[in-house]
């Protein structure tokens, strides 16, 4: 069973974390930045398209989490949940480290957003920026809401983690591999794709525990999904047909990424026991 689907509780996962450290800036990105000063310009545009798609996530799931570790069930989900927080700020620091030593546009991390921002589309903008922006204030507003948090928990592990980020990791990190390209960028990306997974992880687990609990609760997972499927597809398709880039760099199709991202999905679907079919 992968890694990301062991349905451990939030203990487990905080013992995981402890063995799991890693610093932003112990990787070495000197053989990237050789290789970015050689890259063709459609090769370029692919690692900055998928950058500010990181770049913004990860602000955004940042600064966006605080209400999650307010809205804790128990003092281990609470010490969980804190230690993802500081995962999601380690990530954020090796992307804009990566932006300032690599693609050589040095700056602090809110201009590395403002830049990434111009790359990524409507769509991806409406996921992030409004509606993971307006889950979050209804989960700060509300801590002990059951609806809000499994709306935002939804939301966050199972749309954003896991369905948009690990696809963007397989396809991204199976493109550079088999290029032997940017070495400390793939190194990096490993390591926060670890981590992801255990964040994953509790998001599966907590899904599941709350809809046995009240099958209500269902309904939310549900109406979230429907809600945001569509904008999660828009998504995981290439920019729009003024920009050159287009996915057959990577080796594979549009349709591949989104059959993989929905295959996952899935899966977890079964695991927390909202079928994808009932939705």
């Amino acid at each position: 069973m992968p890694e990301d689907f062991q349905l451990n509780d939030s203990q487990t996962l905080y013992r995981r974390w402890e063995d799991s450290q890693w610093s932003p800036f112990a990787i070495d990105l000197s053989d990237d930045r050789r290789q970015w000063e050689a890259f063709p310009a459609d090769r370029r545009e692919l690692v900055l398209f998928v950058l500010s798609s990181l770049m913004v996530a990860e602000e955004r799931i940042t600064t966006k989490f605080s209400g999650l570790v307010g809205a804790h069930g128990s003092e281990e989900e609470a010490t969980f949940l804190s230690t993802q927080q500081v995962d999601e700020a380690r990530h954020m620091q090796f992307y804009a480290r990566f932006r300032d030593e690599v693609v050589a546009e040095p700056g602090l991390i809110a201009a590395h957003v403002a830049s990434a921002r111009k790359h990524v589309s409507p769509a991806f903008r409406r996921i992030f920026d409004d509606e993971l922006v307006e889950a979050h204030d209804r989960l700060l507003a509300n801590p002990s809401g059951a609806a809000e948090k499994v709306r935002f928990v939804t939301l966050y592990h199972l749309i954003l983690e896991s369905t948009l980020g690990l696809t963007s990791f397989k396809f991204t990190t199976d493109y550079l591999t088999g290029e032997d390209l940017l070495p400390g960028f793939v190194e990096g990306y490993s390591k926060i794709h670890h981590d992801e997974t255990r964040h994953i992880a509790y998001g599966v687990w907590f899904l599941r525990q709350s809809v046995a609990a009240d099958p209500l609760l269902e309904d939310v997972v549900r109406a979230t999904l429907r809600d945001l499927l569509p904008s999660v597809a828009e998504s995981l398709s290439p920019p729009p047909t003024e920009s050159s880039l287009d996915f057959d760099l990577l080796g594979t199709s549009g349709e591949e990424i989104r059959d993989f991202a929905l295959s996952g999905l899935r899966r977890r679907l079964d695991l927390i026991g909202v079928p994808l079919e009932s939705l």
